[in-house]
């Protein structure tokens, strides 16, 4: 996750819930606070931080 991530989509599925930027593996440089998204009720969210689009791919986990 090296590439800025404000101009991409990520593509996340239920296996990176819960989700949170940054992710565990970008880089030291980019870091910022920790802030969790919700992404699974309305199938994306926007990082208040580096403004990183994440939208939700696939079947949501049960209970959610």
């Amino acid at each position: 996750m090296a590439e800025n991530t404000a101009s991409k989509v990520i593509e996340v599925t239920a296996h990176d819930l819960p989700l949170h930027c940054p992710m565990p593996d970008a880089p030291l440089w980019s870091r910022h606070p920790r802030v969790f998204l919700d992404v699974t009720h309305t199938g994306d969210a926007v990082c208040p931080y580096c403004s990183a689009h994440y939208v939700f791919k696939g079947e949501a986990p049960k209970g959610h």
